[in-house]
């Protein structure tokens, strides 16, 4: 069976080497998070984010909108955050509704600001191999393997998913030559004629394309390490709640194939807003120097 890759834990180290830094510093890192409409994951969400901040040390706002509000209204919010010096990072928590264009709001986040690392300034650094802020998602999966002691370079890395959020980001960041990186990349997506063939000859497989147990234990090398980036929700009758989450990864299966394999939930999910939080804290250094 494949060794468990811990995030939970990794993630209160982490956690554990901030709060120090924390404590040290001479301003007091703020992160405002701006909250639209009531999606019930979305509440979930900010609300450990903002109990992860509080044990920090790190002064954490939620700001929340009506589903209603304009992106006028929203654009005007995030021109007040971005001017207010106390605030030293911003989120906007997704999914937007409809009638508000996603791509206009990330990229009035000042960069400066930026945690998420979704502004066009900051995702072009990120392709230069230039310091930025890296999306939360990627910095945590690539912090897992480093943290693991998962050889990286050299190795073939395959992504399945495409998303701006985490399958690109991570292309850019494997790819890079870096100690930590450096490594062949490929990409699958939708348009992948043959999946399998493809997974079957990752070092390093990330599963981040969102469909229930999509990646067989069958499409898994031997002694491969496997990341799981998805969460899902499916029916469960014998379950209390009426549901269970899994990831993109079948894991019973695939952990008899790998040599070591991410859990769901307990992986990546922690490791996310740990880098947030360590997003925020370089936000508030780099306040200090400006």
């Amino acid at each position: 069976m494949a060794n468990l890759i811990d995030g939970k834990k990794i993630a209160m180290d982490i956690q554990a080497e901030l709060k120090i830094i924390v404590k040290d510093l001479k301003v007091v890192p703020c992160l405002a998070v701006v909250l639209v409409g009531e999606n019930p994951a979305s509440q979930v969400y900010v609300r450990s984010k903002a109990r992860t901040a509080n044990d920090l040390g790190v002064k954490s706002e939620t700001i929340y909108l009506p589903k209603e509000t304009t992106e006028l209204e929203l654009l005007e919010q995030i021109s007040k955050l971005n001017n207010d010096d106390s605030v030293h990072a911003i989120l906007i928590q997704l999914p937007l509704p409809a009638q508000i264009k996603e791509g206009t709001i990330l990229n009035a986040v000042s960069p400066k600001k930026d945690v998420d690392g979704f502004h066009a300034v900051n995702r072009g650094k990120l392709l230069i191999g230039e310091d930025t802020f890296i999306p939360c998602t990627p910095a945590g999966v690539q912090e897992m393997l480093v943290r693991s002691h998962v050889e990286i370079p050299g190795k073939h890395v395959v992504i399945v998913g495409r998303s701006k959020i985490v399958g690109l980001p991570l292309a850019t960041m494997f790819a890079q030559k870096h100690k930590h990186a450096n490594a062949t990349v490929t990409v699958c997506h939708t348009g992948t004629a043959d999946l399998t063939a493809i997974t079957l000859q990752a070092d390093i497989l990330i599963a981040a394309i969102g469909k229930p147990e999509a990646i067989k234990g069958s499409m898994v090398k031997e002694g491969a390490v496997v990341i799981d980036v998805g969460i899902n929700r499916v029916e469960e009758p014998s379950s209390e709640k009426g549901y269970k989450l899994v990831g993109d990864v079948e894991f019973d299966e695939t952990a008899k194939h790998a040599s070591a394999i991410s859990p769901v939930p307990g992986g990546v999910g922690p490791m996310t807003i740990a880098m947030l939080m360590k997003n925020t804290v370089k936000a508030a250094q780099n306040s200090m120097r400006q």
